[in-house]
């Protein structure tokens, strides 16, 4: 029964910290936060918070294939100067959670986080900046490094199955990052950490925001 509370007590401090953000929405759009309030978003709060209970003691591999899916599945890709009259706005997982939507940046920093909260080790998680080999277009994923040397898979909200990287051919890696750095990739394939992930204005902001 204590366990119970205590779970219940969880998901009611978090569909709280959902009210405040859109609070926080409703004073960017001038609308009430009810506007934004329906049975959809209490659905994918609840779902979330069932999977950060659900899920803590399973393995690496099933926590990233859960929390990979239920970002794939449950949020829809849209582009931030459609969603955030923004041309490029980094979302906290609350903002994507409360709006149902976010783009790639998005997908990668929910899932970057929803994986820390269920105890995977940060270390092996990266947001990766690729370029699409065929369009050259911008885009992010997360990486997860079973080890320092190994060929991380990759988590897209472009494609379901994660895959390691030396099977994503469509995928050029740039640089990537963490709470603990930045790395750049190197023409040779390998890469350098240069400097601490602050030095990125959009992800030291973003982690203001969560405070």
């Amino acid at each position: 029964m204590a366990l119970k509370n205590k779970t219940l007590s969880h998901l009611f401090l978090f569909i709280i910290s959902l009210f405040i953000t859109f609070d926080a929405l409703a004073i960017d759009k001038n609308k009430t936060s009810y506007d934004y309030i329906d049975q959809a978003v209490l659905i994918r709060a609840e779902q979330w918070h069932a999977l950060m209970e659900g899920a803590k003691f399973n393995t690496d591999q099933q926590k990233l294939k859960q929390v990979n899916d239920f970002f794939n599945q449950n949020i829809t890709f849209i582009a931030d100067i459609n969603l955030w009259s923004e041309t490029d706005y980094w979302a906290t997982p609350n903002e994507i959670l409360a709006t149902g939507a976010g783009d790639c940046e998005d997908y990668s920093i929910a899932k970057y986080f929803s994986l820390l909260e269920l105890g995977i080790d940060a270390e092996k998680l990266r947001i990766t900046y690729v370029k699409t080999k065929h369009t050259k277009e911008a885009h992010m994923v997360l990486s997860y490094f079973a080890s320092p040397n190994a060929s991380p898979l990759v988590l897209d909200n472009l494609i379901p199955e994660i895959k390691p990287a030396n099977q994503r051919n469509d995928l050029l890696p740039i640089f990537s990052f963490n709470n603990k750095g930045l790395w750049i990739e190197k023409l040779n394939g390998s890469e350098q950490k240069i400097s601490h992930s602050d030095q990125l204005s959009k992800w030291k902001d973003l982690k203001m925001r969560m405070l």
